[in-house]
């Protein structure tokens, strides 16, 4: 496949934009990316045209509605956000967790799909769109149990996790053993200290990972026994959800 640079560093501003708590000048960006400023500079532009970035009066940029226009037309189109949806919300009232559907495109990010909180105070700082690496927490234990990946690269990306509480690699291999024969993962206070996160894995038509539904409560709320109970609910759910999508039986 032939690289087109402009397109490529025109994908890298908008992730580096939209992950900046902040507007960010041509300068900064170009010195991020490590790209010339007039290039940086004619790049943004043409965003700004198209409405993808939007520039404040110190020259500043974030990014701008088109992007929300571009997002609505993708969860509209995604049947497994629609499919998950009421999924999600009876699993956050029955069980008063926040929960989430995410989707898993390789080994560099997932994507959270569509979400539903329970009306406890709880809540996590997540957002339909939100981004996280892919290994991180329970949904990167499932990735890494169930889908077959060189074992030196899964390692590579480990090494490279942020996480508040870091498992060794060694407990995060034994853990993918437990993953394996338990068929759902659970993530206990290391990826955000005193958050227990439970994944259970929806599996395509070649039984590999491409999504997941997840729930998140505090750890004092999902004690081992009720996270038991909720990924058994949570399993049958996604039975459910994979056989619509995917016809599996």
């Amino acid at each position: 496949m032939r690289p087109v640079p402009a397109v490529t560093r025109a994908i890298a501003i908008l992730r580096l934009v939209g992950r900046s708590a902040e507007p960010l000048g041509v300068k900064a960006i170009a010195a991020h990316l490590g790209i010339v400023p007039s290039t940086c500079l004619h790049i943004v532009r043409v965003l700004v045209d198209e409405e993808l970035l939007r520039v404040d009066s110190a020259k500043r940029y974030s990014l701008g509605s088109g992007m929300l226009t571009l997002a609505r037309s993708v969860l509209s189109e995604s049947s497994f956000a629609a499919t998950a949806q009421p999924v999600l919300d009876r699993i956050s009232r029955e069980w008063s967790v926040t929960a989430m559907a995410v989707e898993i495109s390789d080994l560099e990010h997932m994507i959270v799909l569509a979400l539903s909180h329970s009306k406890l105070p709880f809540r996590l700082h997540v957002d339909v769109g939100s981004r996280f690496p892919t290994l991180i927490s329970a949904t990167g234990r499932l990735v890494a149990a169930f889908n077959e990946q060189p074992w030196a690269e899964v390692e590579r990306r480990f090494r490279a996790l942020r996480w508040q509480n870091a498992p060794t690699l060694d407990a995060w291999r034994r853990d993918l053993d437990v993953v394996r024969r338990n068929g759902y993962a659970v993530d206990r206070g290391n990826y955000i200290g005193g958050v227990t996160v439970v994944a259970v894995p929806v599996f395509d038509a070649r039984r590999r990972v491409t999504h997941t539904i997840v729930a998140a409560g505090l750890a004092e709320q999902l004690d081992r026994k009720r996270t038991a109970l909720v990924a058994a609910s949570m399993q049958a759910e996604a039975a459910q959800v994979a056989a619509s999508l995917f016809g599996n039986a």
